[in-house]
């Protein structure tokens, strides 16, 4: 088990830092391509259902975000730590910054579980249902609800595993979870007649055996690190704040993202349910088209904190430039295959004439918009690795809808559907001088030779 340890210690440190994020990168975009390949496979089954029930999927798509960003804190701020840890050789502490996170992270699922079912009938309508919406809504809310505790834990343990360096066993685990899912959505919403019911149960079944298989991989012994009630039981308050200040960012990044698609629901619901699920369409598409170079930026999380914690301030400068190129390059790529086949990428969830004509022009001024995005979301991850928070948080709250949510409802009201579709790339331009200035100034201070 030592020799193990070591030997990945050594991978973390002295492989070529290109070829490293590479090697990280590769399972952490398949098992985030299959999971948006499920979204998008899921709003194009839903879609069969109707207009109203495509809409039902975006609306529900923002309370999912909820309980995601509850997953990312504490999975993003565990993990933080326990890079830098494992960089420093203390793997007792790495395990009792993982065991505090994966149980922080499961109550706060089963807080959302229970103040879900109490609350429903508003959660469903601050989400911004229509009145022909909220019916799909609600039946399909319920089934994330009962999921909440295990998907919002599964996203930690996975977190978990990409900051030690070990992607591949994550990828594993959320991509069975994602390919159960399609295999039983048809079978459930059609097969046996439950409609979009039988969506949100098929979500369920899906999140809980990724669940199981994430669990198992940790009690087996295959981690890095051990999750287990008796090291939570060493753990304190202290270690659940800095836990939560540093996955603070992701918190933001995904608590803003679900209230930038709430309001957003709500200024297209006065255009009327087409205008709600054109929105929630070009939201899947443009995430699953971002999800290639977000997820070599996850590569390069692991790759940060290790370096970082080791005190190899060169591979970490080296680290950095590789991701923002090598993302950039990624998002132009596809940011002209979206702008070319945009009308027909809509078409194929919704054959809705006027949703293909809303959702269109939207797609391909976010595609434009996007290729500002590496830098931003490279520098915001790097902050986050290196333990600067508040730098981390600023950027993200920037990022994700600072800027956005006021911009939509300025622009709604000034342009009316145009301008819905105007804001976010608007949006995405001015969040670019903020982590500019804030990289600059941390090379400035990083030190020039290595510990």
């Amino acid at each position: 088990m030592e020799t193990k340890k070591i030997s990945q210690y050594d991978k973390m440190i002295n492989t070529p830092v290109s070829r490293l994020i590479l090697t990280l990168c590769v399972p952490t975009i398949i098992s985030m391509l299959v999971t948006n390949i499920y979204n998008l496979v899921d709003t194009a089954f839903v879609g069969r259902l109707g207009t109203s029930a495509s809409g039902a999927v975006g609306v529900v798509f923002g309370f999912m975000a909820i309980i995601q960003a509850f997953g990312f804190m504490c999975g993003q701020g565990s993990g933080s730590v326990i890079s830098r840890m494992l960089g420093k050789r203390d793997k007792e502490n790495a395990s009792l910054y993982a065991s505090t996170g994966f149980f922080l992270s499961f109550l706060c699922g089963l807080l959302i579980f229970v103040t879900g079912f109490i609350w429903l009938d508003n959660i469903v309508r601050i989400l911004g249902s229509t009145p022909t919406i909220a019916p799909y809504a609600k039946t399909y809310i319920k089934y994330i609800l009962i999921a909440a505790p295990f998907m919002s834990s599964s996203l930690t343990m996975n977190n978990i595993l990409r900051y030690e360096g070990k992607a591949a066993l994550g990828m594993i685990g959320l991509m069975t979870g994602a390919v159960v899912n399609m295999v039983l959505d048809p079978i459930l919403m059609f097969g046996l007649n439950m409609g979009i019911a039988g969506a949100g149960l098929s979500t369920a079944l899906s999140q809980l055996i990724s669940w199981l298989i994430l669990i198992t991989m940790f009690g087996r012994g295959m981690t890095e690190t051990k999750i287990s009630p008796y090291i939570l039981s060493k753990s304190n308050f202290k270690t659940a704040w800095i836990i939560m200040t540093t996955g603070l960012p992701s918190m933001l990044r995904q608590g803003l993202n679900s209230l930038a698609t709430v309001v957003l629901n709500y200024q297209c619901a006065a255009y009327g349910d087409a205008a709600v699920a054109a929105m929630s369409i070009v939201s899947r598409i443009v995430f699953f088209a971002f999800s290639f170079a977000l997820g070599i930026g996850q590569g390069f999380q692991p790759v940060a904190g290790f370096n970082y914690g080791a005190g190899k301030y060169l591979r970490l400068k080296k680290a950095y430039r590789f991701t923002i190129l090598l993302s950039s390059a990624v998002i132009v790529f596809g940011s002209i295959f979206l702008i070319t086949f945009s009308d027909m990428l809509i078409g194929l969830f919704r054959d809705d004439p006027e949703v293909i004509k809303i959702g269109t022009r939207a797609l391909r001024l976010q595609s434009v918009a996007q290729i500002v995005m590496p830098v931003c979301m490279s520098t915001e991850m790097l902050f986050q690795c290196v333990g600067k928070r508040l730098s981390a948080s600023i950027q993200s709250c920037l990022r994700s809808g600072a800027i956005f949510i006021p911009l939509l409802i300025i622009m709604a009201h000034t342009r009316g559907i145009a301008g819905i579709q105007e804001a976010q790339p608007l949006a995405f331009v001015l969040s670019l001088p903020v982590p500019i200035v804030y990289a600059v100034g941390f090379f400035k201070k990083l030190p020039k030779e290595d510990k």
